[in-house]
């Protein structure tokens, strides 16, 4: 029995040695269930995502339109954009014409907008008119959009119905005869239901004639009304409620839910194939390697620019297959981009062959550095979109998502296979994948000539 207890606690000795093994088994499981526990609002009171941002436009000039934009201010799930930055720092209201280029840029602030056009309520037809403008590169955070746009909007238009009703009548009964109406109407309900009269002629003229009310109550009920009608209802304003939607970026894109998911697949591929290519320096080092090389008129640092040439060509090569393989496989249009393409792949092997060079550089040991790797790549992976739409995400873990890697990879790549960019747009993205890149590697080096792995 004793001999069995000794190597049972030479094998937990041995573990917790590892922080590799330590760190697999406890800290990446802990960071991954925080990070979905985040993502799905686990534990907290209004579950769902936070800080979509949304640009709206107010041309109706309409006081409806105002409320319906408070409205949209108080979902927690947007944040909601109603002014245009100037590059003096000032700022000025959005107009609809600023929405398609802000959209369009690289990097954009938003990917989805509304319109609260000039006829929102028209005294020509009864109804309402919307617009709604949107760059769908991720069909989850589209449908989530739409749905929480179509509960707000929809709770907002029995009051813009009444406008409008309002509206058309006073265009042919004159606004005189549609006051005196309104006041009787007015004396009617509050003679027969109390209230006070001069609150309901307020009210009527507002076009607020209670129906908004009775929905949402009916809706606080459980959603559905008793006798099963409420589905009906919501038809019925579908409707009289016209939106006019437009695809900004991306509308002749081939395959787009597979056009849109590609790039994160090809990144965490290529992270976790360059961080183990990396950490053949250890191989190399136990091998005498190193002491051979460095006996001949070679330096550490050509052995080092050495191998980071050989990750960048063997990513560019991985990358470049796989999207082809995605071409041919799930009908992306990859060919006719394939020079762009190849440009970015460049870029973000460059900055993920640095990334595994800082690992074999910070790490102690192989087993160390593939430890460190899973866990990093799994947090930048799950932070950086390559899993789910950082949009999803709260808003305080979106502002490390910027820092990822993976995220400007990926924008690179659907710049090129979804909004179609060409070189001068890319050029923010490919310059800040290689700033990326000059400082990982800065790092990388000075720890290498500061630590053992030539010794």
């Amino acid at each position: 029995m004793r001999p069995l207890l000794a190597l049972l606690r030479k094998d937990f000795l041995n573990f917790f040695r590892s922080k590799a093994a330590v760190s697999l088994t406890f800290l990446t499981p802990f960071a991954m269930i925080y990070l979905f526990g985040q993502i799905f609002g686990v534990n907290r009171k209004d579950s769902g995502p936070s800080g979509i941002p949304l640009a709206v436009v107010n041309a109706s000039g309409n006081p409806a339109g105002d409320r319906l934009i408070a409205a949209l201010r108080n979902e927690r799930s947007f944040r909601v954009v109603t002014e245009y930055v100037l590059p003096d720092k000032s700022r000025r209201p959005l107009t609809e014409a600023d929405l398609k280029p802000l959209m369009q840029k690289p990097g954009a602030d938003f990917r989805f907008a509304v319109v609260l056009p000039a006829d929102l309520v028209s005294d020509s037809s009864f109804g309402l008119h919307l617009k709604f403008l949107s760059n769908p590169r991720n069909e989850i955070e589209t449908q989530t959009v739409n749905g929480l746009l179509q509960k707000t909007i929809f709770s907002h238009v029995p009051e813009l119905l009444g406008q409008s009703l309002q509206a058309r009548a006073k265009k042919f009964l004159g606004e005189a005869r549609l006051d005196q109406f309104n006041r009787a109407l007015a004396g009617v309900v509050s003679s027969s239901f109390g209230g006070d009269r001069a609150e309901i002629d307020r009210q009527l003229a507002a076009g607020d004639f209670g129906i908004g009310e009775l929905m949402r109550g009916r809706r606080g009920t459980g959603g559905a009304a008793a006798d099963g009608k409420a589905e009906s209802g919501g038809d019925v304003f579908s409707q009289l409620v016209r939106i006019e939607t437009e695809q900004v970026v991306g509308a002749k894109v081939r395959s787009p839910q597979a056009t849109g998911l590609v790039g994160g697949w090809a990144i965490q591929f290529l992270l976790f194939a360059l961080s183990a290519s990396a950490t053949s320096l250890f191989r190399e080092r136990d091998a005498g390697l190193f002491q051979r090389l460095l006996a001949s008129p070679v330096t550490r640092a050509q052995i080092l620019w050495s191998k980071f040439l050989y990750g960048v060509a063997l990513g560019v090569v991985q990358l470049l297959v796989l999207f082809v393989a995605a071409g041919s496989l799930l009908g992306i249009e990859v060919l006719p981009y394939l020079p762009l393409l190849t440009l970015v792949c460049l870029f973000a092997a460059a900055a993920c062959t640095s990334f595994g060079m800082l690992l074999a550089a910070i790490s102690s040991s192989p087993e160390a550095a593939s430890g460190l790797a899973t866990f990093l790549i799994m947090l930048m992976s799950g932070i950086g979109g390559a899993w789910f739409p950082i949009s999803l995400l709260p808003e305080f873990i979106q502002q490390f998502s910027r820092l990822t890697l993976v995220y400007w990879s990926m924008e690179g790549f659907s710049g090129v296979l979804w909004a179609r960019h060409g070189l001068l747009q890319l050029l923010p993205t490919l310059g800040i994948l290689a700033g990326i890149t000059a400082i990982v590697m800065t790092i990388a080096v000075w720890r290498f000539n500061r630590g053992k792995i030539f010794g």
